[in-house]
């Protein structure tokens, strides 16, 4: 008795599809691993897909309002690349419902003035997804500008102007946050080589 596949069965149409999807997204992600060690020329790239967008929104004079949402999209993935993975008030009111229900009391996983191990920042979005996520919303939003329905009328200088207060407003509370929990986000300095003289 002969199988299905032996019998020269053509697939279906579903699996042609299947196959072809699976093919596609095996080549995308061969492409996003060959990306990933090249940070500079990732983020460059960025940055010239960032400027066709506002280029086609400053010549065009439209389209503010996909602007205004790309812009606080980018602002939110930039307060997750800006925080830790672990949150140190989160930590602080695990800690302090604990005692007061009377159990042991949890370790603390950042330094304390009790122990002062250093524990390495841990953001919680990675530079890589970060870069991943801005350079998709960037397609996107150009995307959005060549279809009349995302133009939406409104006064652009009131979006401007409200972006920029929420800027600073976020970007306050952030930074007072890395200054209560002393930590930074950045690696700042030189890099020890462990091993060499």
């Amino acid at each position: 008795m002969m199988s299905s596949t032996d019998a020269g069965v053509e697939p279906s149409p579903v699996q042609n599809i299947s196959v072809a999807y699976t093919r596609m997204t095996r080549q995308y992600q061969q492409i996003l691993d060959r990306w990933t060690p090249h940070i500079m020329y990732r983020w460059l790239g960025t940055a010239g897909l960032l400027s066709i967008f506002f280029l086609r929104i400053v010549l065009s004079q439209g389209w503010f309002i996909v602007c205004y949402a790309y812009a606080i999209y980018l602002l939110n993935l930039l307060l997750a690349f800006l925080q830790p993975k672990f949150d140190p008030s989160l930590q602080e009111d695990l800690l302090a419902d604990e005692i007061e229900e009377g159990g042991t009391p949890m370790t603390s996983p950042l330094p304390s003035a009790r122990d002062d191990e250093f524990r390495p920042f841990v953001r919680r979005l990675p530079e890589w997804q970060f870069w991943l996520s801005a350079t998709r919303a960037t397609v996107i939003a150009t995307g959005c500008t060549l279809f009349e329905m995302f133009d939406v009328p409104v006064y652009w200088p009131i979006l401007v102007v409200y972006f920029f207060v929420l800027f600073a407003l976020t970007m306050r509370r952030q930074i007072q946050h890395m200054i209560k929990y002393k930590y930074i986000p950045f690696d700042i300095g030189r890099k020890a080589r462990y091993g060499s003289r």
